[in-house]
């Protein structure tokens, strides 16, 4: 327990009484609350929070939204839903290659930038007596596709920083 000394006001004699902790504790409390609050250097954000992986003002991820759809934007598009984080490309046939075409979906699950909030899916078919027969996709190229949406995402988060 703490003691301190108190004048008395009628006999003029000092005394010292026992002060509880309780009074002590929050005097010291707040006096460090207020310390502390004075260091926090005001409504300055770092510049690194405002480029945030979280940042959004769409139903995800902006930047995997704005690279998939960098990614893509040769082929057409038959859904775009930001809200949901969906992309749909239409058929598309490279010109070199008129007898075989891809299909992709792109779905961005999270609205953090990180490898496993994006999921891509492709679709190709071949042209064989005139008629569209399903073909098998090769892994290797839904990864690539993958990997260059990641990388885009991350090169425009980087700008957005710099």
């Amino acid at each position: 327990m703490a003691f301190s000394k108190i004048r008395m006001v009628s006999t003029g004699k000092t005394s010292l009484s026992r002060i509880g902790r309780g009074p002590v504790r929050g005097l010291l409390l707040g006096t460090l609350a207020l310390g502390v609050s004075a260091c926090g250097g005001g409504d300055e954000r770092p510049q690194a929070d405002l480029a945030a992986a979280q940042i959004t003002n769409i139903g995800v991820n902006s930047y995997l939204w704005r690279a998939s759809l960098e990614t893509l934007s040769f082929m057409p598009l038959t859904q775009a839903d930001s809200a949901g984080g969906v992309i749909v490309t239409d058929w598309y046939a490279n010109p070199e290659t008129p007898g075989e075409r891809v299909k992709v979906s792109v779905s961005i699950l999270d609205q953090d930038l990180r490898a496993d909030a994006l999921r891509v899916a492709a679709s190709r078919q071949v042209l064989q007596n005139n008629v569209w027969i399903e073909a098998p996709v090769q892994a290797s190229t839904v990864q690539r596709l993958e990997n260059i949406i990641l990388t885009k995402a991350r090169d425009l988060r980087r700008s957005a920083i710099s």
